[in-house]
């Protein structure tokens, strides 16, 4: 997923003549804190909610503002996850983004993003989560594909997460099917260390729930 899908059809860009009064209007509208300002194509800058309460002038023109931001952008061709470490980086509710002729073509908002990261983790299918738990040298992607396929299943997404001031990381597996009793089966045999699983609606419930607020958490939200 690149940054052009992700553009909001919603969110408009200021011009260098709206008073910041217009601009604090427009994000309260929109839920954001910041919003581009932006002269035809060319892209000027990024303005807060508190480059305008600092300026304590709301009746004045955002051309006139200090920015505090040093013109934050994305390419269009650039991939989400660099997006999420942008506006995770600098804490930004929103993020521009510019073709390879530098023009702008719109904004990715954290709505965009976190509606994106549900589609990234395969929340809409139904299926079962395993999460593994191994030394970083012993992860193989082919053999945990295997030991899933070899059960009739496939995996949907997988995520991996590395333990802080260790040697271990988490691998978790969304697998398209609920019933992963068999899948779990096989990666004791190969003595794999299973650390969680989620079969039931209201586990899988309580896990997506989790992941999405250390997800927030990450952008600062």
């Amino acid at each position: 997923m690149l940054a052009r899908n992700l553009i909001s059809d919603v969110v408009p860009a200021l011009k260098t003549s709206d008073t910041g009064e217009h601009a604090l209007n427009w994000m309260e509208i929109f839920r954001v804190k910041h919003l581009p300002i932006v002269n035809h194509q060319q892209f000027l800058g990024l303005i807060s909610d508190q480059d305008i309460y600092d300026l304590n002038e709301p009746i004045t023109a955002v051309g006139n503002h200090e920015l505090s931001l040093n013109r934050p952008f994305v390419l269009d061709n650039q991939h989400i996850y660099e997006v999420i470490e942008i506006i995770s980086r600098m804490k930004l509710t929103l993020v521009p983004v510019l073709n390879g002729d530098a023009n702008y073509l719109g904004v990715v908002t954290q709505e965009d993003l976190t509606r994106e990261f549900a589609n990234l983790s395969a929340m809409q299918h139904p299926g079962g989560i395993i999460v593994l738990e191994m030394n970083d040298n012993d992860y193989s992607l082919t053999e945990i594909s295997n030991i899933v396929e070899s059960n009739n299943a496939r995996i949907l997404s997988l995520y991996v997460s590395s333990h802080p001031e260790s040697r271990k990381m988490s691998v978790t597996l969304k697998i398209n099917s609920t019933d992963i009793s068999a899948i779990m089966q096989t990666f004791n045999r190969y003595n794999y260390t299973i650390s969680a699983s989620y079969m039931t609606s209201k586990d899988l419930d309580e896990f997506y729930q989790d992941r999405f607020d250390e997800f927030l958490n990450y952008l600062n939200v």
